[in-house]
């Protein structure tokens, strides 16, 4: 069987010769771009999946949103200054200003000014969103479609949860809670406006090419526990878990932190599959107890055993070895698991370790 074939086996509820091996190079590829090893492009290719097929990893993550966005009734200026990339974005109710870092030593940018500082900026948030619309944008998926074949899948994003918007990206946990404090219903409306504005977008995502639908919501136990779960964020996966099922496709969540306080949760919501779980002894949790934290009569599927750190010189040949070997003992188990990086091979990535996994998969993946 291709790993397509046996990926779609297990999500259809079937059993496959052995179990499926999908890995997330993004990250990875863009440091090979950055350092010059492959072309700008190369993310884009036809040379991009046969790079995935040259390694036996199944292909399935992009990173691809299938919409466009345009943001109307404001005035935004974008800018560069060295490594730093801002925006500001001015409304009738307020100015918001942001700035991302580009970490040239990791090859990835983060939040060094977040949008939302205070509950002051939420009435220009609460603007900014109510002024968003979006267009579908579902090019780049038929394109994909056409180069992954038998190597995959085609995957796409629906928007983050408004809850997960704001942690993530908009206003970091530290100011959500603070905000969650002092004024509990002005987030709730800011929330409002963000999900009217995100269920715009994930109606165009449903429409996408795209096979699987992920919510790439970057979740950790630790920054959002059960209480923030079920009161901001139970009610978006809900519903477009069910959406997803009805349109044919299956749903996935990125849960890649500490799982303990929100598998049960995120597992009992509806989708398809948990993605980039990471076990002990880099997460909190190990494999053989994914099933039973997940709670009774749970048949979501798990997806992730191999720690990004396990694909470098940080971790020896012999641990890297026992680790995979041990992970596949619990997933040949039963058809409910994909093997899978958790959550991505990193810059200093080896090529050997990836390719090994494949070799480690076919001699000890039989169920």
């Amino acid at each position: 069987m291709t790993e397509r074939e046996r990926v779609l086996t297990l999500l259809s509820g079937g059993r496959p010769d052995r179990v499926p091996w999908f890995g997330d190079l993004d990250y990875w590829a863009t440091s090979l771009i950055g350092r010059g090893l492959k072309p700008a492009a190369f993310k884009e290719s036809d040379a991009y999946i046969d790079w995935h097929r040259d390694l036996r990893v199944g292909f399935y993550l992009q990173g691809y949103f299938p919409f466009r966005t345009f943001v109307e009734n404001c005035g935004i200026t974008e800018w560069r200054e060295g490594q730093a990339r801002r925006r500001r974005i001015e409304t009738p109710r307020g100015t918001l200003t942001e700035t991302w870092t580009w970490l040239a030593e990791s090859f990835a940018e983060a939040p060094t000014e977040h949008l939302v500082k205070s509950p002051g900026d939420l009435p220009a948030y609460r603007w900014l969103f109510e002024n968003t619309r979006y267009e579908p944008a579902h090019e780049f998926a038929e394109m994909r479609r056409r180069q992954v074949g038998q190597a995959g899948l085609v995957l796409c994003y629906l928007p983050k949860s408004p809850f997960m918007q704001m942690v993530a990206l908009d206003s970091g946990i530290a100011a959500v809670a603070e905000i969650s404090a002092d004024e509990p219903d002005e987030l709730a409306g800011t929330l409002a406006a963000v999900r009217a504005a995100h269920d715009r977008a994930a109606r165009i995502a449903l429409a996408s090419p795209a096979e699987v639908l992920m919510i790439p919501e970057n979740l950790s136990s630790e920054v959002v526990g059960p209480r923030f779960y079920e009161l901001h964020m139970r009610n978006y996966h809900e519903t477009w878990c069910q959406a997803i099922a009805a349109a044919g496709k299956y749903s996935c969540i990125h849960l890649d932190g500490t799982l303990k306080g929100l598998l049960r949760q995120v597992a009992s919501a509806g989708f398809t599959f948990v993605e980039a779980m990471t076990p002990a002894p880099v997460g909190d949790l190990e494999v053989e107890r994914w099933a039973e934290w997940a709670g009774a009569g749970n048949r979501t599927v798990f997806w992730g055993g191999l720690p990004g750190v396990y694909f470098t010189e940080h971790v020896s040949d012999a641990e890297f070895e026992r680790h995979t070997k041990a992970v596949l003992e619990v997933m040949r188990s039963e058809p409910r698991y994909v093997l899978g990086v958790a959550d991505q091979v990193p810059p200093d990535g080896l090529e050997r370790r990836i390719r090994r996994v494949a070799e480690l998969a076919d001699e000890f993946g039989g169920y």
